[in-house]
């Protein structure tokens, strides 16, 4: 399955890597915003929303204590992660629309059908996106939509996602659709590096990182 699936998950690669919570303040040029892309405005209360409907899902997946704070401890970056995907969506559907191509319902019910069928159902293919790319159970169609439109795009430019020069030319047309969208991180989610449509860690002295929930101090 997965040999078949490469073209899309390029998409994960620089985003599935366990990395440490960012909690900061400091100067909002979007007060309340996550992130801008384009005419988007992603605001921090649908970003936290993300981030609890993956930790809800995982909480009811992972019953045993023990287990979830394991689970919390592995996907410390999720925060972070999300808000990759959710800039990295609009950017790839802004260079999905300059290639003229598009993704139906009937793609998605159709390529849905079929990673069911190779998993071993619906609820296996739930537990997998949840596992291997923070994603939960009901955001799982938007997920596959932006799997489409990855081989979508990638075949628009007729490149082979298999090289390295299929790869650079791919990213290249994420590149240009970051610049059109000017995309804008608030400060404390670091900032988006255009030339490779990635969020990057802002270095500033009011950042402070957490790997884990906050342990209560004795009395």
């Amino acid at each position: 399955m997965h040999r078949r699936r490469r073209t899309a998950l390029v998409l994960c690669a620089t985003i599935v890597t366990a990395a440490p919570l960012l909690t900061a303040c400091g100067n909002d040029a979007h007060p309340g915003a996550a992130a801008v892309v384009g005419d988007q405005r992603i605001t921090v209360a649908q970003l936290e929303n993300r981030v609890n409907e993956v930790r809800a899902a995982q909480r009811a997946a992972t019953p045993d204590d023990a287990q979830y704070e394991q689970t919390i401890a592995r996907t410390g970056g999720l925060t972070r992660d999300t808000l990759h995907s959710m800039v990295l969506d609009e950017v790839l559907k802004k260079a999905v629309e300059d290639a003229g191509v598009g993704v139906t319902r009937k793609d998605i019910q159709a390529f849905r059908t079929s990673l069911e069928r190779q998993v071993g159902g619906p609820k296996a293919l739930e537990t997998t996106w949840l596992q291997q790319y923070g994603v939960a159970p009901q955001r799982l169609d938007d997920s596959l939509r932006t799997e489409i439109e990855a081989q979508k795009l990638a075949t628009a430019l007729g490149v082979d996602m298999n090289t390295d020069a299929g790869q650079a030319t791919f990213w290249k047309a994420l590149s240009d659709a970051s610049k059109k969208l000017d995309v804008d991180l608030n400060p404390r989610y670091g900032t988006w590096d255009v030339q490779k449509s990635s969020r990057v860690d802002a270095k500033t002295p009011w950042v402070r990182e957490i790997t884990a929930p906050a342990q209560p101090q004795p009395a």
